[in-house]
Formats: C-alpha cells, sequence, structure tokens
C-alpha cells in the first residue's frame, strides 16, 4: 500500500536528537524496520494496536514532520512525540561528577524516548543476548524478512529511502517460529526459548507498560531466562525508563568507571558510581557515553560456532 502518508508537525521547542531517539531502536545498518538516511531523517516500520505502520520524522529546523501510513498511521502518529522524548522529565538529575556535569551542558536538551512497544524491544534484545552484534543482527535481519511482513507504504519503490522494508512479527508470530528457522538464522536454543516463551506472553508484556520501574524490572525478569541486561535493554527503549542502565553488559561497567576514574571497575564499581544518579542511572550512561565516547550498548558477547549452535554461558 503506497497512497498518501497522513503528515503532522511537531514543535518539541528543543533540539530532537532522533540519532539517541530513534537509533535506539535500530539493530544495525542492515535493520529492515529501520532505516536513517540522515541524522535528522529516519524511517521506522512498526505495529501498533490498530495494525502496521510506516513512519518517516524528519526534522527541520525548530519543527519535526512526521508522516505516516497504514491502518496504525494515526497511532503512531500520536506516539512520536513520546518516541522522540516528549514524556522524558530530566528536572531533578544532578551531576555529581565533571565530566556529567560537562555532558549535561553539551547536550542540555538530550531526551529519552519512550516507543510503547515492549515486544519490538524485549524480543531482539534475546537474540543479543551473549553474542557478537554483527551475529545478532544478521539473526534477526533474517528472521524478520522470514516471518515479518512488508511495510505499507512507498516500500515496494525501488527508489524510496523506505524500499523493502519490514515490520516485526507479533508476539504470536515470534511464539510460531519453527525452531529449526532459529537455528538457520543462528540462533541457538539458549536465546530462542526465552524469546518464545516472553513472545506467548505478549498482553502481560505490554502491560509493564502501566507500572513504574522497579515493577516493570521484576515483571520482565519473572519471565525465564530474562535477567537484568535484557530487562534493562527493553526498558530503555519501550519504557523510556531513565534508571534501566545496561547492568550486566560485557562493556559498559568498565567504560562509566573508566570514564569517571580512569579505572576499569566492571558492573560493581559502575553501580556505587552510579549511586548519586539514582533513578538517572541510565540517562547518566547515555551522557556519560557521549562525551566519553564508549562501544555501543551490545550485551555480553561470544562467536558462535560453525556448527549446529549449542547452549553457551553467558549473561541475561
Amino acid at each position: 500500500m503506497t497512497g498518501e502518508g497522513r503528515t503532522r508537525l511537531w514543535r518539541p521547542g528543543r533540539r530532537v536528537h532522533t540519532d539517541l531517539t530513534v537509533g535506539a531502536h535500530r539493530r544495525g545498518p542492515g535493520d529492515p524496520t529501520h532505516r536513517r538516511v540522515s541524522e535528522h531523517d529516519w524511517w521506522r516500520a512498526t505495529r501498533v494496536s490498530t495494525g502496521t505502520a510506516l513512519l518517516h520524522l524528519l526534522v527541520r529546523g525548530p519543527e519535526v514532520a512526521a508522516t505516516a501510513w497504514g491502518k496504525g498511521a494515526e497511532e503512531v502518529l500520536d506516539q512520536v512525540p513520546e518516541l522522540l522524548g516528549a514524556a522524558d522529565d530530566p528536572s531533578d538529575f544532578t551531576p555529581a561528577h565533571p565530566l556529567v556535569a560537562e555532558a549535561v551542558r553539551r547536550h542540555p536538551d538530550l531526551r529519552l524516548g519512550r516507543s510503547a512497544a515492549v515486544g519490538e524491544a524485549l524480543f531482539p534484545a534475546c537474540l543479543e543476548q551473549v553474542v557478537t552484534s554483527t551475529e545478532a543482527f544478521a539473526a534477526f535481519r533474517t528472521l524478520v524478512r522470514q516471518h515479518g511482513e512488508p511495510a505499507p507504504g512507498p516500500t515496494d519503490d525501488p527508489e524510496s529511502p523506505a524500499h523493502a522494508m519490514m515490520v516485526p512479527p507479533t508476539a504470536r508470530g515470534w511464539s510460531r517460529i519453527p525452531s529449526w528457522d532459529y537455528l538457520r538464522a543462528g540462533v541457538e536454543q539458549r536465546r530462542s526459548e526465552p524469546l518464545v516463551t516472553a513472545a506467548r506472553r505478549g498482553p502481560a508484556l505490554e502491560r509493564t507498560l502501566l507500572m513504574g520501574s522497579q515493577d516493570a524490572d521484576r515483571a520482565l525478569q519473572s519471565l525465564p531466562r530474562i535477567g537484568p541486561w535484557t530487562s534493562a535493554e527493553t526498558r530503555q527503549r519501550a519504557h523510556g525508563d531513565p534508571d534501566a542502565w545496561s547492568v550486566g553488559d560485557y562493556h559498559v561497567g568498565d567504560a562509566i568507571s573508566f570514564a569517571l576514574t580512569g579505572q576499569r571497575l566492571g558492573d560493581d564499581g559502575a553501580l556505587e558510581l552510579l549511586e548519586p544518579y539514582a533513578g538517572h542511572r541510565f540517562r547518566a550512561q547515555v551522557l556519560i557515553g557521549l562525551v566519553a565516547g564508549f562501544p555501543p550498548r551490545r550485551g555480553p558477547r561470544r562467536t558462535l560456532p560453525t556448527h549446529t549452535p549449542r547452549a553457551t554461558r553467558g549473561r541475561a
């Protein structure tokens, strides 16, 4: 379905960081559900309660032009302000370190976005447990192209930046992917099982959007093999949780502690250093990353063997 999209203009009254807000949802440069044209020009294919939608966001000076196609177009347009951080409130965030203060000075308009799509955040995070980002992104691409559906809008136009974009499967769709398709995509049982189990509880996942940070964390971690890291990665994106720092990530704890102290102290050290930012620890993580330039949040890694994948060690 091409046709004319529906367009709304939004004036946020501040600079919008689309690379941080929308870019957080992209699973690598080849992700068929997200496409970056420039830091001010993004495409996103998603699913909402009213249907599938393709969203184009173009930042033009003080305004954002949002155009959407599909049955879910109106609902997606309603969500644009929160996706770009309108619901985020950093007013009680107080820097406790000169580097963090400098980050706030450089990025006074930083806001954390919220997609309100728990499954779309959680299921890829399950794929990213204990493997390299390259492997996880390749698996996500393969599974979405096999089991997702073409996004509405100009996705059949080879000249469009949205050409061949896809909407990811529904929760039910993820739960019904055959085990051999997961294996062919390089996803061993260690990662496919928690994904499928979580997908079977799709409505319960979305109800975590109504919970506070700690309750949502407990609810997500009550699922088999969903640990602190996967919960945090989900809440960062779907809930816009400013406290959901990437605990358990292979890189982030060392990177935070090195940026603030010059020493690599791991998760325990980072947890202590982030204590002054309780309630805003993920915000502190993002700000530190912006000025210190540590590796992206991609979790514990290993290299998959070339034979049939098997369960491996690693944090969830």
